[in-house]
């Protein structure tokens, strides 16, 4: 009798009309998607933050001007817009900094990286990053 080996799991792509409804994506994969959105959103604002760290260091005068914009607006935009884009950056940064790191840490112990370590520490990203973006959202919207 001949021994045969034990079948392999087969492997296929994914169907985007049809199974991307019902894939669902680990806690790894939404840390490793949201890490490439939230680069992307800080690249994106980057003409914003230029702006704001112009705008709030030229001058007593324009540092004026930047606070009064994000309190009562510009034109027709409403400074809770403005505020609600900073929200966006804040939460691109702490993402994408906590993110970084994990994977940083990942990659120097990759020996010793297991399945479970990796959903322990997305979730920990993900409620890490959240949790920070609240607090320092608070504080912009003037909680405290």
């Amino acid at each position: 009798m001949t021994k045969t080996a034990p079948e392999r799991p087969e492997f296929r792509n994914l169907h985007p009309f049809q199974d991307l409804r019902t894939y669902r994506l680990p806690a790894a994969g939404w840390v490793s998607f949201l890490h490439r959105v939230s680069g992307l959103a800080m690249f994106l604002l980057l003409p914003f933050i230029v702006w704001m760290f112009d705008t709030s260091l030229s001058s007593e005068i324009s540092f004026a001007r930047f606070t009064a914009i994000f309190k009562a607006g510009a034109g027709v935009v409403p400074g809770w817009c403005f505020k609600l884009l900073a929200l966006a950056l804040i939460w691109s940064f702490l993402h994408h900094f906590c993110a970084g790191l994990r994977h940083l840490w990942l990659d120097i112990h990759h020996a010793a990286t297991t399945r479970e370590f990796g959903r322990r520490s997305a979730l920990a990203v993900l409620a890490l990053s959240l949790a920070l973006t609240l607090v320092l959202g608070a504080k912009l919207f003037g909680m405290y």
